[in-house]
C-alpha cells in the first residue's frame, strides 16, 4: 500500500517564488563592485530571475544548456542562481582565482554557451574569450552606461539591457526534479578538475536540511552576510537556504577585508555569517586593532578550513559570538557535519565543551557517514579509530559529469572522500589526515601534482615534490622540496620565478626546499608522508 499523498517536484525556482509571496519587502543588500550600496527584495528578485529566464528564451538556449558566470556575492548573481536553474538551464559558477589557462579548459569541458561576469573579472575573460568556443554570447554584470566602448570582446551586452526588453511576465516551469540545475568543478583532485552536476531535487534538500536548527538554522528574524563565495560550493547552499526562510542577505561583493566586512556587518545589524578563516582573521586583527565590538553579530559558520582555536575563543570570549565548524566538499552540495553540541554536552565542562566545538561536528540528517579500513572494514565510532571517510545521501555525487573517473562508489553507494578521520560516539567527525595530495590554502584547494609537473619542466630539476606546511595566515601553504640534477645551480628565487604566467599566483610555492634524495616506496612512488615528516616543524611566516 502507497501513501496518498500529492507529488510536487522540488524545484530549485520554488525557494525565490515563496520569498517573493511571503517575505517580499525583505531586504537584499549588496555593495557593489562600483563600490556603493545596492538595495533590492525577493519580490524584485524574483522579476528579475524571471526577466533572466525569458532572455535565456530569446536566446534559444536549450534545456541544460549551461551558463557561466564570474562574479563576486551580489544582487545580480543571486538572479541569475534563480533564473538560470529556474529555467530548466544549468548555473555553472566559476572560481575567478583560477589561472586563465585552467579556467578556459573548465569552460569548454562544461560546453559552458553563456558567460556572465563582474566588470572587475572584463581583463580576465578578455584573456581568454578567444579561447572559448562555446561561448557565443558574453554578459556584463553592469548597467549599459558602463560597459567600455571598446572590450574587446565581440558582441559584449550589458546585464541591465540584456534584461530590459522582458517584462518578468514568466510562469516558472515544472520539470523532472532530478533535472539538473548547477555545475561546480572541483580542483580537490589530481589532473584536471573534475565538474559536480548536482540537481534541483538534492539542491532543495540540502537547503531543507541546512535549515534545521541543530545545522544553519537561520530564520525571518537573522540578517546574513555570506562571505562565503557564490563561486565556491554554491556559496554553501546559503542562495537557496536564505529565501526558503525569508532571511535579509546582505552581499559583500569583492570587499572582502576586515573594514569592509565590519561596516556592513554594523551597517545592516548581521546577525549571521559563514566563511572560511582567512576572512575571520582580516575581521578580528582589524577590530582588535581599532578596538571595536560588534552589536548585532551572534554566530558565524567556519569551513573551508579547519577553525584554529584561537579564533573560536576570540569571537566567543571577545565578542559574544558562537563559531559552528562544519565540513563537506564540493561533491556533497557541500554539507557533511555540523558543529553544534547535543543536549548532554551542555553540562560538560568549558573545556570538553571547546574539544568537541574544535572537531568537524557531526552527521546531518541526510548524510549517511562511516570510517574503513585499508579492506573496506567498517571501524567503530570511538573517537579513536582512524579511516578512510565514506559517505552517501540524497545530495552527494553519484559520478562526476561526463563520467570523469570513472566509477567513484563502493559496493554500498558510499563515496570515499580522500579524507581520514575519527567518529565517536556522539556523532562528531574529527580529521585526521588527508589521503589525497592536495593542500588546502585559505579554503582553496591546490593540486600537488600540478605544482610538481612545472617544477619538473625547470631544466636544473631532477625530481620535485609539493607538500604543504603550515602558515599563519593561510593555514597552510604549498612547499616544494627538490633534488637538483648533477653540476647544476639553481636558487630557490630561480625555481619561484619558473612559475610565473604557468599557474595562478596563490597556487605558486611559498618555499623551495633542496634535498639530496625525496624518499620512494616500494613501487617508485614518492613517499610524502616522509616528507611530511621531515618538515612537520617547518613553518612559514605570515
Amino acid at each position: 500500500m502507497q501513501g496518498l499523498m500529492q507529488f510536487h517536484p522540488l524545484m530549485i525556482s520554488s525557494a525565490i517564488e515563496f520569498a517573493a509571496l511571503y517575505h517580499g519587502d525583505t531586504e537584499v543588500v549588496s555593495r557593489r563592485v562600483e563600490g556603493d550600496i545596492h538595495r533590492s527584495n525577493y519580490a524584485t528578485i524574483n522579476r528579475r530571475a524571471k526577466q533572466v529566464a525569458q532572455a535565456l528564451d530569446a536566446l534559444g538556449l536549450a534545456q541544460s544548456a549551461r551558463v557561466g558566470t564570474l562574479a563576486w556575492n551580489g544582487y545580480r548573481h543571486f538572479e541569475l542562481y534563480y533564473g538560470v536553474s529556474g529555467s530548466g538551464r544549468v548555473l555553472h559558477t566559476l572560481n575567478p582565482r583560477l589561472h586563465p589557462e585552467q579556467l578556459a579548459w573548465i569552460v569548454n569541458h562544461a560546453e559552458d554557451e553563456v558567460l556572465a561576469f563582474d566588470m572587475s573579472f572584463l581583463p580576465l575573460v578578455k584573456a581568454v574569450a578567444s579561447k572559448l568556443p562555446t561561448v557565443k554570447h558574453f554578459i556584463a554584470l553592469c548597467d549599459a552606461a558602463q560597459l567600455p566602448a571598446d572590450s574587446g570582446i565581440p558582441n559584449l551586452q550589458s546585464y541591465e539591457a540584456w534584461l530590459a526588453p522582458n517584462g518578468g511576465d514568466y510562469t516558472w516551469p515544472v520539470f523532472d526534479e532530478n533535472l539538473a540545475a548547477g555545475l561546480c568543478y572541483t580542483s580537490g583532485t589530481t589532473g584536471h578538475p573534475k565538474g559536480v552536476l548536482y540537481s534541483h531535487r538534492s539542491s532543495m534538500l540540502h537547503a531543507l536540511a541546512s535549515a534545521a536548527t541543530d545545522v544553519i538554522g537561520i530564520c525571518s528574524r537573522d540578517t546574513v552576510l555570506p562571505v562565503v563565495p557564490m563561486f565556491h560550493v554554491n556559496a554553501w547552499g546559503l542562495p537557496y537556504l536564505m529565501p526558503m526562510v525569508g532571511a535579509k542577505v546582505v552581499f559583500p561583493g569583492a570587499a572582502l577585508d576586515g573594514k569592509s566586512i565590519y561596516e556592513l556587518f554594523e551597517s545592516e545589524g548581521v546577525t549571521m555569517s559563514a566563511g572560511v578563516p582567512t576572512v575571520w582573521q582580516m575581521l578580528l586583527a582589524y577590530m582588535d586593532a581599532n578596538q571595536l565590538k560588534l552589536s548585532t553579530m551572534k554566530r558565524t559558520v567556519i569551513g573551508g578550513s579547519a577553525c584554529p582555536p584561537a579564533m573560536l575563543d576570540a569571537f566567543r570570549d571577545r565578542y559574544g559570538v558562537t563559531v559552528n565548524h562544519a565540513w563537506g566538499m564540493t561533491e556533497m552540495s557541500p554539507l557533511g557535519t555540523f558543529g553544534t553540541l547535543k543536549g548532554t554536552q551542555l553540562h560538560a565542562s568549558a573545556d570538553a565543551q571547546r574539544a568537541t566545538l574544535l572537531k568537524q561536528g557531526r552527521a546531518v540528517f541526510g548524510v549517511d557517514m562511516k570510517i574503513v579500513d585499508g579492506e573496506g572494514h567498517e571501524l567503530p565510532r570511538d573517537g579513536v579509530a582512524a579511516g578512510d571517510l565514506m559517505v552517501r545521501g540524497s545530495w552527494i555525487i553519484e559520478q562526476y559529469y561526463r563520467g570523469e573517473g570513472g566509477s567513484i562508489l563502493d559496493a554500498d553507494g558510499y563515496f570515499s572522500t580522500g579524507d581520514v578521520a575519527t567518529l565517536d560516539a556522539d556523532g562528531f567527525m574529527q580529521i585526521t589526515d588527508r589521503s589525497k595530495d592536495v593542500i588546502k590554502s585559505g579554503g582553496e584547494w591546490i593540486s600537488s601534482i600540478d605544482v610538481e609537473n612545472i617544477a619538473m619542466a625547470h631544466p636544473a630539476v631532477a625530481m620535485a615534490a609539493c607538500i604543504g606546511v603550515r602558515h599563519p595566515k593561510w593555514d597552510e601553504r604549498p612547499m616544494l622540496v627538490v633534488v637538483k640534477k648533477p653540476n647544476v645551480e639553481v636558487s630557490a628565487q630561480d625555481i619561484l620565478h619558473f612559475y610565473e604566467g604557468k599557474i595562478a599566483k596563490w597556487q605558486i610555492p611559498d618555499a623551495v626546499q633542496f634535498v639530496d634524495a625525496i624518499p620512494l616506496g616500494a613501487t617508485g612512488k614518492m613517499q610524502k608522508t616522509k616528507l611530511r615528516e621531515m618538515f612537520k616543524e617547518f613553518t612559514l611566516s605570515a
